[in-house]
């Protein structure tokens, strides 16, 4: 099948250049270095989908713009010998992106075939590849995510899980059913410091768990997420209709909206559904025990107007800073905050009735309440290893091989989806949204039922 149009010398020189700038001559060395066992070319058997303790991972990718390409594809053609994986296809609805992909995983990886599509489902007709990774814009998590899984390969999808909150049950749903690995690409869940919180916390060491703190902050003058618009993104190199999708809010082809879509509600919920995940994954973890809320409330403006900053950009739909507070079923309420006009954070603490614990340096501290201080010794733990992807995607590629659940499996990650999803709707609707976790259902505070939000809930969907 033929994926792209014939492409001209210009073109080939321009992909070139393209990946000249996202690959360096160190990357080509340690990639070559680390392949230690043969790549498979198209038509050799790799894999027959019965995966053990060393077996080979066959590996496609969906989504391969921004993260799809710089730390999914390119980070794992890195660590491909030591994670024994193979790359075998890649897709994105740009006919340019897919064959960049293609060209880098190819360069310098001898006997390497990757196959190259603009059509997803294609790819997911090929029987040899266990395993995806979908890193498309948010709208069309859940559509990748379910097809693939029913597909019979296991996910790996960037955060936040989907678009809107009933999707995130779809995917659940199906998870379950399928009895598919899927891992959320929130890597802070592969940082040892928040399963040994987790550890420290279920030993009953701080007491009941009565509030939890974090923020992730940004201050871009010229607006986050006002990408360079590259030149080669026309009409003509992508299928528009395909890249819209579910969205209700059509609009013809528009490079804004294709580099910037955080900024856009059809596409995304701004910094709820980009940072907030980073933040609510690992402290959700780090109990122990992570819950449905009970009830969320959100609030966020964009008073600074930074995209006046950006000629030619309009104005974001989503807010500049937003906070969130949410209350869980054991009595823990969490807040968090995030902003793009200012960059200076919260102290990031999980404080208990007995002790609180902070999280600096990558450390954890535990300080005991002044009432408990004869029963708790405080201590400060060793330093651990900052966040890294490479460890996340090493964390998922050994729970397909194990069987067992990843650090942002299935469960922790509906349950985030849910705070994220419910914020957004407090924010937008200006209510507080109470949550059951029996009935999936959301209520307003006089408990009148509110629907769920969807494509086409507003004229900003």
């Amino acid at each position: 099948m033929k994926n792209h149009t014939k492409t001209t010398s210009a073109g080939r020189e321009t992909r070139r250049k393209f990946i000249q700038k996202t690959s360096t001559a160190t990357l080509a060395v340690a990639t070559v270095a680390s392949l230690k066992t043969p790549v498979y070319g198209q038509n050799q058997a790799p894999s027959v989908n019965v995966l053990g303790a060393n077996s080979r991972l066959v590996i496609g990718y969906i989504g391969i713009g921004g993260q799809g390409f710089n730390a999914h594809v390119r980070g794992v053609k890195t660590h491909a010998g030591e994670n024994n994986v193979v790359q075998a296809a890649v897709c994105d609805v740009s006919k340019y992106r897919t064959a960049a992909a293609k060209e880098f995983v190819e360069k310098d990886n001898p006997g390497a075939k990757v196959e190259g599509f603009t059509d997803y489902k294609k790819l997911l007709a090929r029987k040899d590849i266990d395993a995806i990774f979908c890193a498309t814009v948010d709208h069309w998590h859940t559509r990748v995510c379910v097809d693939a899984m029913n597909a019979g390969k296991h996910v790996y999808v960037e955060k936040p899980m989907t678009r809107y909150l009933a999707e995130a049950f779809e995917i659940h749903d199906v998870c379950k059913r399928t009895g598919k690995i899927l891992q959320v690409g929130s890597q802070g869940c592969s940082d040892r410091k928040w399963h040994e919180a987790a550890k420290i916390i279920q030993s009953g060491k701080i007491g009941p768990v009565v509030m939890a703190q974090g923020s992730y902050m940004r201050n871009n003058p010229k607006g986050e997420w006002n990408y360079a618009i590259q030149p080669w993104a026309t009409k003509e190199d992508m299928d528009w209709n395909a890249w819209l999708g579910p969205v209700s809010k059509k609009v013809g082809f528009n490079a804004d909206h294709y580099f910037r879509w955080r900024k856009y509600y059809p596409y995304c919920a701004g910094l709820l559904g980009d940072l907030f995940p980073h933040k609510l994954h690992p402290y959700m973890l780090a109990t122990g025990n992570p819950e449905y809320p009970t009830r969320v409330a959100s609030v966020g403006n964009k008073k600074v107007n930074t995209d006046k900053k950006t000629p030619g950009t309009p104005e974001r739909d989503v807010p500049e800073i937003v906070q969130l507070i949410a209350e869980f079923p054991s009595g823990m309420v969490m807040h968090v905050s995030s902003s793009t006009v200012n960059e200076v954070g919260t102290q990031e603490m999980i404080r208990g009735h007995k002790a609180t614990l902070t999280m600096a340096g990558n450390k954890i501290e535990l300080k005991p309440e002044r009432w408990a201080a004869d029963e708790i010794e405080p201590s400060t733990s060793e330093g651990f290893p900052g966040e890294n992807v490479p460890a996340h995607h090493k964390n998922w590629f050994e729970s397909i091989r194990a069987n067992k659940q990843p650090n942002a499996g299935i469960d922790l990650a509906t349950k985030v989806q849910t705070v994220i999803s419910l914020a957004e709707m407090s924010e937008r609707l200006g209510v507080m949204c109470n949550f059951d976790a029996k009935t999936r259902k959301v209520t307003d505070g006089t408990g009148k039922e509110i629907k769920l939000p969807t494509y086409g809930w507003t004229d900003l969907s």
